[in-house]
């Protein structure tokens, strides 16, 4: 029998039917909805006169627009007021379970799946959201997709797919003191560049990728498209299977034993072939910072800008761009540099490990008299859980303004913007121009990295900050 990977296990798996010469029509376990994608998709389906084929294989959820403020209130945006109504009738009307914004188990669609126990290894899961990645931590294919591929889904539980070339990714040797999963990521996407794994679907391994918990690992596979790839995933194993046991809504269920035993059979076969295969050792990370607008333009803390963006030749037009656009020069040291806003949260860092970490330096300290911080949960779960550890006090005695949950500054859709030309340090994906706010600079880093910038009022080495 061929060896396999693991990608074309759960691919195969799910082929409905295969197009000759073309693309393959592939069957969805989950669809995750939120209030940005789904509006059109649900008029698709009125228009056709059709219901949602499955509706129980769906779940939605408002986050992208909400305010993180006085969330018990009417929304004052017309705009997200709007959409997140849309949602909820929607959902009403189609029956589709919706958790809207002042539900309990409300939160970022990317943070709610898998708390909640919706996300199980060997699924293929789609949302209309690009960082649908993060389910791959489970060993599910989980990708991003467009909204009339949303109405797709709900009208056949069904997508069409070209398959995708499959990479994979080892990271071997131990992390240092203030290294992250976070810091990983990024100088994988510092190496390849933001287009390096176009094409590709890739599997994480090694033993840095096996040591994770599983929010370091959702945080990994979070940012896998930020290096262009169609998504990114990682074999179940028994920390997987211990995340999934302590979940209330899967504890009891009769035949979770069993499916453990099925989820254990994936994993790529030994001599499985990939179509490109990198290798990159845990022990040369240092904690990591963004200084253009993609998450490529990365560096170690303190590394100096690259004089340009490909070595040994002339820095290009959009190179130069991207710098000035930061307010930065090619060769200049970032560690020091002068910071406005901080904050913490996103569908990438927002999980409750997060925040521990967080907490681990600003405990303690007080934050810089010229940073604003905004320290913002992915869920209402992760919300209580702070409450309930003492972060959500430290924080506020700190200086710190804890929100309520929602995507927040991550992608300012919300009122949660950072001001033009000032410099935000962000846990979030993506730092693209604009991204957080019209003519907002942001600096991708870890939480660590974040607390570290928030109470010195500058770019400031985590490492410093932590004890041995």
């Amino acid at each position: 029998m061929e060896a396999k990977t693991l990608f074309d296990k759960i691919w195969d798996g799910h082929v409905v039917r295969s197009i000759e010469n073309g693309p393959d029509v592939i069957y969805i376990d989950r669809h995750y909805l939120h209030e940005v994608t789904s509006p059109l998709a649900f008029n698709g389906l009125r228009q056709r006169g059709i219901r949602v084929f499955r509706p129980e294989k769906t779940i939605a959820t408002a986050d992208h627009n909400i305010p993180t403020k006085d969330q018990h209130l009417e929304i004052r945006d017309e705009l997200s007021r709007n959409q997140v109504a849309t949602l909820e009738e929607n959902c009403k009307g189609f029956g589709v379970k919706c958790f809207g914004l002042n539900d309990p188990k409300n939160g970022i669609v990317h943070v709610i799946g898998p708390e909640l126990g919706y996300t199980l290894p060997g699924m293929t899961i789609v949302c209309g959201d690009s960082h649908t990645s993060t389910h791959g931590a489970f060993g599910t294919i989980a990708f991003g997709i467009g909204t009339s591929e949303v109405e797709m889904v709900l009208s056949a539980q069904c997508i069409v797919q070209t398959k995708p070339k499959k990479m994979r990714i080892t990271v071997n040797g131990e992390l240092g003191k203030g290294v992250t999963s976070k810091d990983i990521i990024m100088y994988i996407i510092s190496e390849m560049s933001a287009g390096g794994g176009t094409g590709y679907f890739v599997e994480f391994t090694g033993s840095a990728i096996k040591s994770m918990s599983m929010e370091a690992r959702m945080t990994v596979c979070n940012m896998s498209i930020e290096m262009g790839s169609r998504g990114g995933f990682i074999a179940p194993d028994e920390v997987t299977f211990d995340y999934l046991r302590k979940i209330p809504s899967l504890q009891g269920v009769s035949d979770f034993d069993a499916a453990v035993e099925e989820w254990k059979k994936l994993k790529t076969d030994e001599d499985a072939v990939f179509d490109k295969e990198l290798f990159f050792d845990a022990s040369s990370i240092k904690p990591m910072l963004t200084y253009g607008t993609n998450p490529g333009m990365g560096l170690s803390i303190d590394g100096s800008i690259p004089l340009s963006n490909v070595a040994g030749a002339a820095p290009s037009a959009t190179f130069i761009k991207a710098l000035d656009y930061m307010g930065f020069k090619p060769g200049y040291k970032i560690l020091g540099h002068t910071i406005d806003y901080v904050f913490i949260g996103s569908c990438t860092n927002g999980r409750i490990e997060d925040f521990r970490a967080f907490a681990q330096i600003i405990k303690g300290r007080h934050k810089a008299p010229n940073v604003t911080a905004l320290v913002v949960p992915g869920s209402k779960m992760v919300e209580e859980q702070m409450r309930n550890e003492g972060l959500t006090k430290i924080y506020e005695e700190a200086g710190f303004e804890v929100r309520q949950p929602g995507c927040s500054s991550c992608l300012a859709m919300n009122e949660d913007k950072i001001p033009a030309g000032k410099y935000a340090v962000s846990t979030s994906n993506r730092n693209f121009e604009g991204r957080q706010g019209p003519g907002a600079r942001t600096l991708l880093a870890s939480p660590f990295t974040a607390a570290a910038a928030a109470v010195t009022g500058k770019i400031s080495d985590p490492r410093e900050f932590l004890n041995n």
